[in-house]
């Protein structure tokens, strides 16, 4: 537009000044830097606050410059000529003046110039409408989103309301949404989003707005009544949220969550309550009522979650701080180590200790399970060479997660041994009952081809998961590991001792070396001696150790009960 206003009117300055004061500003149409609005002449400001038009032919010949000369950094001597036209939006609210210069002076500007510099100005309005309302409102919904939202919020407060109730409508979890994309495309979507607004708009009071404040989500200030006294609105909300949507003539039932938040405007200040009534939402989604109050605890979990993975993540790719522990497991029959598994352990400098059951399902939510996988055979294998060089023949255990489970893995586990020389039957991968059971048929392919290359497979907390006996028959793994929950308490529970015995005599039946974890007490080891277990594992054989204490260990080991001895 400039470039064009340039061109008709032959002049090289061009500048368009808002009516509080700010300039943009511009030299045979390319962008200046920002003027100093400080020494901006008075003349430009008495343009934008004008609705009429200013022409002055020559600023020589004109009293209101004979004390200051109209300059411009850009020229290269004083602005002679200056014209301006007002600028104002399709309402007629006037925001300031479209101003052309000249260093040489004119005598007037034509009809036709004059008309040109009016049009220009119009556009320039209509752009700046546009501009604001397309800041303001999505174009599939037609609803005002995240910018006007907090606007609206702000102007709320300020006019003395003492909180206002924020409410959060999340139509779907992301990966459940997206699953509707891949499904049936972004029309059916939008039309799903449109539809989803329409009862939301329903049931929100007469005179609120409704806001897309994000790509699932909408939003909506409520005035400042006690609403959480009102559950049964809320109920109902959900309710209609959960009836099914007939998007372009094909039904869908969605997953909503419902959040709110009360807020008020010392809270707004540096605070962001689309982020916190986001954590509602998202914890909505996954109860039975469908809607919740914002939970400053659980938010502070979710922010120490976010940090831990962050972290974590630096700690896999710049940081010492990950280490491997090393759990023997024995043979009943010999009670000699013939296994070792590694478990991974994080010591932050500043937290300490990171408990496994933490970072490991942090890393599986946060997509860096692979990494963690990749740093643990890494460095798992490495020590095995280790070890193998100094005349041990155990075997090495690995724990895998599902998200690992794929043709890619094979890949991995035989580069890394391969750069340790060390052959995979050495290695035994571990695999929960769960993830073994999930995708049986892809699964069984690429377990297969890890037993063809000689590694042992594990079937791990085994009687926690699935139990499916016709898949688990099918499965190519050459050990079963008896989940520790039932170990433990054997000795108080009878049912839980033959729980363990008869899956241990179920495992032997079907191939499987059992091996039974949680052995924490000699009564317990004395007890699987007596069944068809084929290892142990446990606190009463050892607990995790640095590798660098297992030779020593080792070495002490030769007192531990075994069917052998007893026979001598």
């Amino acid at each position: 537009m400039v470039r064009l206003i340039s061109r008709s009117l032959d002049v090289p300055l061009v500048s368009l000044v808002l009516s509080g004061g700010s300039a943009y500003w511009f030299a045979n149409g390319a962008e200046l830097p920002t003027h100093d609005t400080r020494g901006l002449h008075p003349l430009y400001l008495e343009a934008a606050r004008s609705l009429h038009p200013h022409i002055v032919p020559d600023t020589l010949l004109d009293e209101r410059f004979r004390g200051a000369a109209l300059n411009l950094a850009a020229a290269p001597g004083p602005i002679r000529f200056f014209a301006s036209e007002p600028v104002c939006t399709l309402t007629g609210q006037q925001i300031g003046a479209l101003c052309v210069m000249d260093v040489k002076p004119r005598e007037a500007l034509t009809e036709g110039e004059r008309m040109s510099l009016r049009d220009a100005a119009s556009l320039i309005g209509a752009g700046v409408v546009l501009r604001s309302y397309l800041g303001r409102t999505d174009p599939v919904t037609q609803l005002p989103h995240r910018f006007a939202f907090f606007d609206d919020l702000r102007r709320q407060l300020h006019d003395g309301a003492p909180h206002a109730w924020v409410i959060a409508i999340d139509v779907a979890p992301v990966q459940r949404f997206n699953a509707f994309i891949r499904a049936m495309g972004h029309a059916y979507a939008d039309e799903l989003l449109r539809a989803v607004a329409n009862r939301a708009l329903a049931w929100i009071p007469p005179g609120t707005h409704l806001y897309q404040v994000g790509a699932t989500r909408f939003a909506a200030v409520l005035p400042a009544q006690h609403l959480i006294d009102e559950t049964d609105r809320l109920d109902d909300l959900v309710a209609q949220l959960r009836r099914p949507f007939d998007c372009l003539g094909i039904p869908l039932t969605i997953q909503p969550g419902v959040g709110l938040l009360q807020i008020d405007e010392r809270q707004l200040r540096g605070g962001d309550p689309l982020r916190l009534v986001m954590n509602a939402s998202h914890a909505a989604q996954r109860s039975i009522r469908g809607w919740a109050v914002y939970d400053h605890r659980q938010d502070d979990q979710q922010r120490q979650d976010f940090f831990l993975v962050t972290e974590l993540a630096a700690a896999l790719t710049e940081r010492a701080e990950l280490d491997l522990h090393y759990q023997p497991r024995v043979d009943l029959n010999s009670g000699r180590c013939v296994s070792v598994e590694a478990l991974a352990r994080w010591h932050h400098p500043t937290l300490g200790t990171i408990p496994p059951s933490l970072f490991v399902g942090l890393a599986e939510r946060a997509g860096l399970m692979h990494s963690l996988t990749q740093w643990v055979l890494e460095h798992g294998i490495a020590q095995l060479a280790d070890w193998r060089r100094q005349g041990h023949d155990f075997r090495l255990s690995l724990n895998v997660s599902s998200t690992d489970l794929d043709a890619d893995l094979v890949g991995r586990v035989c580069q890394v041994a391969e750069q340790h020389k060390i052959g995979l039957d050495a290695l035994e991968l571990e695999f929960t009952e769960s993830t073994l059971m999930e995708h049986s048929a892809t699964n069984r392919r690429h377990l297969t081809t890890l037993r063809q290359l000689g590694a042992g497979i594990a079937i791990d907390d085994f009687g926690t998961g699935y139990s499916n006996l016709a898949a688990l028959r099918q499965m190519p793994a050459t050990s079963l590991k008896i989940d520790q929950s039932f170990v433990r308490d054997m000795g108080a529970s009878r049912h839980d001792e033959a729980i363990v015995r008869s899956v241990a005599e179920l495992g032997r039946s079907l191939g499987f070396r059992v091996v039974v974890e949680g052995v924490e007490t000699s009564h317990l080891y004395d007890s699987v001696l007596g069944m068809a277990c084929d290892e142990a594992q446990g606190f009463h054989i050892a607990r995790p150790m640095p590798a660098e204490e297992l030779p020593d260990w080792l070495a002490r080991q030769s007192g531990l009960p075994s069917r052998q001895a007893s026979r001598a």
